[in-house]
């Protein structure tokens, strides 16, 4: 089962309230996407730790073979 455009970036803008995220499907099948999540809680935060902040916020849409979500190319920052 795929995921939407518009319900990835709910489920980001829940956890990133005052953050900027940018959603793009690249593929057009609603299982591959590129994410930008700029967020001010991400300051001080190495790119590892902002990334398992994005995941975590997905809530399981990407766990395993079974999830809504099979490829997301992640940007992140904390905003300049």
């Amino acid at each position: 089962m795929a995921i939407s455009a518009e319900e990835l970036e709910t489920l980001l803008k829940e956890s990133f309230p005052n953050g900027k995220v940018t959603i793009t499907d690249l593929a057009g099948d609603g299982n591959h996407y590129a994410a930008e999540v700029i967020d001010d809680s991400f300051r001080g935060l190495n790119r590892v730790q902002q990334q398992r902040a994005v995941y975590a916020a997905l809530k399981g849409k990407m766990d395993g073979s079974h999830g809504e979500l099979h490829a997301l190319a992640l940007t992140t920052k904390a905003p300049d």
